[in-house]
């Protein structure tokens, strides 16, 4: 654990705080089951013979944004999430009901505060940067 300027104890990254892998795992199958039953959500997903690995891949970078391994960046590179999203028209409609279904599966997994305000916050903050169409 780092120590603050204040000489207070850091807190563990959120990737702890939440359960790391496991929690991980359950928030990204929550999210891609809720993808997976809404044709029009689903209908943003360009490669439906590679969902498994879409899944596997938000897991990874998640991990590895709060704290976790590194495995996304050792097998992907740096995560570009704008630049890896260009291809695809994301509006503020597209944006919405990709916010709402990652809400949905924080919601099932209860997750506590502060750490819900975080990934949310988060999760609306990347969704708002990834929009490149009116």
């Amino acid at each position: 654990m780092s120590v603050g300027i204040d000489s207070t104890p850091a807190p563990p990254p959120l990737f702890e705080r939440v359960g790391g892998h496991d929690f991980f795992k359950r928030l990204v199958d929550e999210f891609y089951d809720r993808v997976e039953a809404d044709a029009e959500l689903l209908g943003h997903y360009p490669d439906l013979d590679d969902l498994q690995g879409a899944r596997d891949r938000l897991r990874m970078f998640l991990e590895q944004f709060w704290g976790g391994p590194t495995t996304y960046v050792e097998q992907r590179g740096h995560p570009r999430l704008r630049m890896r999203h260009a291809p695809y028209r994301i509006d503020a409609t597209a944006r919405n009901q990709w916010l709402a279904a990652m809400a949905g599966a924080i919601d099932v997994l209860e997750v506590a505060e502060p750490e819900r305000s975080e990934l949310i916050s988060y999760f609306a903050s990347a969704a708002d940067h990834l929009v490149n169409a009116r």
